[in-house]
């Protein structure tokens, strides 16, 4: 798939609750083809502090607007300075990067999305992929408290919405791998958020003989496979999760849980 290298112009900037912000972007060309799963390096001007671009998931691609969004969450200087954006200032990015999550190949299959934390953003467009092609996934939404959940709202125009909160203020308490819908019989499961739980939700679903898909958010430097500085251990050996990734499919994963 073709990568490009443009300016984007700043549509909306949404702040959110728990530091996180909505940022969406347009330009006047159409966009290109983008998946779910694929992810975009954006350049951050005016912060002495931040040399390398910032690697963002696609949090949802609205196509009438013609607009990409990113979920994001201020965590140090260069987040902060994107969440001080304004309607019509422009941003260099790099996109579409990365590989896809794969679609199901029945139409039967019982789907289940599990996030944890700003991990839940490229679920969101990959919930609304699935659901145009007509399957009905559950999403498995976890966090530390109520503040936590993002987009809940969003989420529910394309599936039912499970909710576990370790302090039991939303949904079930505990971890979303405590949560009673993995009670239920699932063909698949997606996955994004902190990398423990993600290998919990991988072990789950080995054990259930579940196929498993989990988009890693190793840090990124290049974006294209050039530092190997994203690389993660795979049964084929080493692979850079910027080229080769970010969606594994958690049989080819080296993890050690």
């Amino acid at each position: 798939m073709k990568k490009i290298i443009g300016d984007l112009v700043v549509s909306e900037n949404i702040p959110l609750k728990n530091n996180h912000f909505l940022l969406k972007l347009t330009q006047a060309e159409p966009l290109p083809h983008i998946l779910p799963g694929q992810f975009v390096q954006l350049k951050i001007d005016d912060t002495p502090s931040v040399f390398l671009r910032r690697t963002f998931s696609i949090n949802y691609v609205d196509r009438k607007k013609n607009e990409i969004w990113l979920l994001i969450q201020v965590v140090g200087d260069g987040t902060r300075s994107l969440s001080n954006c304004k309607i019509g200032d422009s941003l260099n990015l790099i996109y579409p990067l990365g590989n896809s999550f794969s679609m199901p190949t029945s139409s039967q299959s019982r789907l289940l999305l599990v996030g944890g934390g700003v991990g839940v953003a490229p679920l969101l467009f990959l919930g609304a992929i699935l659901a145009e092609k007509g399957f009905s996934p559950s999403f498995l939404l976890g966090a530390r408290n109520i503040d936590g959940l993002i987009e809940l709202e969003k989420f529910q125009q394309f599936g039912d919405v499970y909710i576990a909160t370790e302090d039991g203020s939303a949904g079930e308490i505990g971890f979303v791998t405590d949560h009673s819908i993995l009670k239920n019989s699932f063909d698949k499961i997606y996955t994004c958020g902190p990398t423990p739980m993600m290998q919990a939700i991988s072990q789950f679903a080995e054990n259930q003989f579940i196929d498993c898909e989990v988009s890693l958010e190793n840090k990124m430097a290049c974006g294209i496979g050039a530092c190997l500085c994203c690389v993660t251990q795979t049964h084929q050996g080493n692979q850079c999760v910027c080229t080769d990734g970010p969606v594994f499919n958690t049989k080819e994963l080296a993890w050690q849980i």
